[in-house]
């Protein structure tokens, strides 16, 4: 099992990619949120030249802010700096979108983009959906890098994404399931989208994202510490569940029961114009003082790994054993540091 870290995109915190990589962590994924942090791409030059092991790309590149020969030359002018250890995560945008009060991608616009941007990061000709064919016109003179290879991993939460991750990608973007026995039918949509007959789970890479947080012995799962570091990302859960809900209907009143409709409250009391800010406020980083009342125990133990090294080592090891080859964490943004430390003391030592 590998971990990496999901990192908010920042130029100004670069250190941190660095001191994940003298920890043993693998990856290092800088998420794509224009409205919310740094370029990921201007991060992920800078994250080039300070490290020399970590693998370092996109967690994930929105396809609905970018046009796919724009995406590839991004990616491919990082793969000049680091190459053999750059990858593209893509995904439909599901904060950076709705950012902008914008839907994430549909799925055929998805697969269109998936079709282009392929070839190109392979340093092959593509063709844009109306037929024009398009091709980086010059690789060999060191403006991008294609040559040396670059790991695709498609984002993909439903049966037709996951699908398009086993037809277009080297491997997927998981959400984590609640157990490892449920990786199985996330296997069976990627399985069914590809068409390759030669196809196998062991080349094919895959990775969830979370945050994790080690127990002291006898310390509550809701401890003011376990709160400072899991609040932000079981928040940024309940920011997604109420996008879901209010963009496409899906209820989760009853996986929230204890919070939501004083949630709902919260956020809608707002202006209607300006709801889509009010939700992503503190997006991963920290928990507005009028939200912290809703991280609760519940919350924290429903969106995130929280356990004893022993404990997490075990179900992290589970994982692993039934197809899972990384987790990533993104902790809140003040006690980041804190937590990589203590993950990588801890509980990296303990992974098969």
């Amino acid at each position: 099992m590998d971990l990496g870290i999901c990192a908010a995109s920042h130029v100004g915190d670069i250190r941190y990619i660095e001191r994940a990589e003298e920890l043993g962590f693998s990856h290092a994924w800088l998420a794509d949120s224009q409205m919310i942090w740094s370029d990921c791409y201007a991060a992920l030059a800078l994250a080039a030249k300070a490290t020399s092991t970590i693998q370092i790309g996109t967690g994930v590149a929105v396809t609905g802010t970018r046009p796919a020969p724009v995406t590839a030359a991004s990616i491919g002018t990082i793969n000049a700096l680091a190459p053999g250890r750059t990858f593209l995560g893509v995904g439909t945008g599901n904060t950076a979108m709705r950012m902008m009060n914008k839907s994430p991608q549909q799925i055929a616009a998805f697969e269109s983009y998936l079709k282009t941007l392929r070839p190109l990061i392979r340093g092959e000709e593509a063709f844009l959906e109306d037929g024009t064919p398009i091709r980086h016109l010059m690789p060999e003179l060191g403006f991008v890098d294609y040559s040396t290879p670059i790991n695709l991993y498609v984002s993909g939460f439903g049966p037709r994404s996951l699908g398009l991750a086993g037809r277009y990608g080297d491997g997927a973007v998981l959400a984590l399931p609640p157990a490892p026995s449920i990786l199985e039918y996330n296997w069976q949509a990627i399985e069914a989208g590809t068409e390759d007959s030669k196809f196998s789970r062991d080349s094919f890479y895959t990775t969830a994202l979370t945050t994790i947080s080690i127990l002291d012995e006898g310390e509550a799962i809701d401890s003011p510490r376990i709160r400072a570091e899991c609040g932000a990302y079981a928040m940024a859960t309940l920011h997604y569940a109420y996008d879901q809900w209010r963009q496409f209907g899906q209820d989760s009143a009853a996986l929230f029961a204890d919070i939501w409709d004083d949630y709902r409250a919260t956020v809608e009391s707002v202006p209607a114009e300006r709801i889509h800010q009010r939700i992503h406020a503190g997006h991963n980083c920290w928990v507005l003082p009028e939200e912290e009342r809703f991280i609760t125990a519940n919350l924290i133990q429903t969106t995130c790994m929280v356990g004893t090294a022993d404990d997490l080592a075990e179900r992290l090891n589970a994982y692993s054993a039934a197809g899972l080859n990384q987790v990533m964490i993104l902790p809140a943004w003040e006690p980041r540091y804190e937590v990589l430390e203590r993950i990588g003391r801890d509980l990296i030592p303990r992974l098969k």
